[in-house]
């Protein structure tokens, strides 16, 4: 599952006055595995045009896109999947609208909540938060133990997810995860290319 290693998520309050086109795409040429679009407060016209310019941007770096929420923008867009939290539709209603070739992900923060969510047909789980995050204010913590333990009885791809900074990254090394999912430790980085580029090789050192 080398495509889950560095899971970027957007948000591009984090960027401030940044141009988002352009900061996503140094953090492709950094390393960048799979890229998931979460604008909260884009409107649907916005997170559409974001939605198809990111489409074509991940492309050209043969990087998979992901949607968050918006199965109908992730159709639109010919997305490579959706990810779904457990207040959004069931990923296996999910694999009805988008067919059986397109990637799911699941939000999961137990073992129950895992396991129904391979039962309907998840690609893979994003699991936390596992630290302290600014980027999703209502993200309960999961302990490592918790993640551990779903990684061991559930069996899917897991990314990490919530809070995740170089420094504490350690802590998750014999999770058996496949995937770090960032936010604000890359988004907030001034060079972001060469801060993908750090992220890339500790993953390295992480699983070596």
């Amino acid at each position: 599952m080398n495509e889950l290693k560095l899971y970027l998520v957007t948000d591009s309050n984090i960027l401030e006055d940044r141009d988002f086109y352009k900061c996503i795409e140094e953090a492709l040429k950094g390393g960048v595995t799979m890229l998931q679009l979460r604008e909260k407060e884009s409107s649907g016209k916005e997170f559409l045009e974001k939605a198809i310019k990111l489409r074509e941007l991940t492309r050209r770096y043969n990087v998979k896109l992901i949607i968050n929420d918006r199965v109908d923008i992730a159709m639109i867009c010919d997305a490579d999947g959706v990810h779904v939290g457990q207040s959004d539709i069931p990923a296996n209603k999910v694999r009805e609208l988008i067919g059986a070739n397109k990637i799911i992900g699941v939000s999961a923060r137990t073992i129950e909540e895992a396991r129904i969510a391979k039962e309907n047909g998840a690609y893979y789980l994003g699991v936390g938060a596992m630290f302290n995050t600014t980027t999703k204010l209502d993200a309960k913590s999961v302990s490592i133990e918790t993640l551990k333990s779903i990684k061991e009885e559930v069996n899917l791809p897991i990314v990490a997810i919530g809070g995740l900074n170089l420094n504490n990254i350690q802590e998750l090394k014999y999770s058996n995860i496949d995937g770090y999912a960032v936010v604000s430790a890359i988004l907030g980085a001034e060079d972001i290319k060469s801060e993908c580029e750090k992220w890339c090789s500790e993953i390295e050192k992480l699983r070596s």
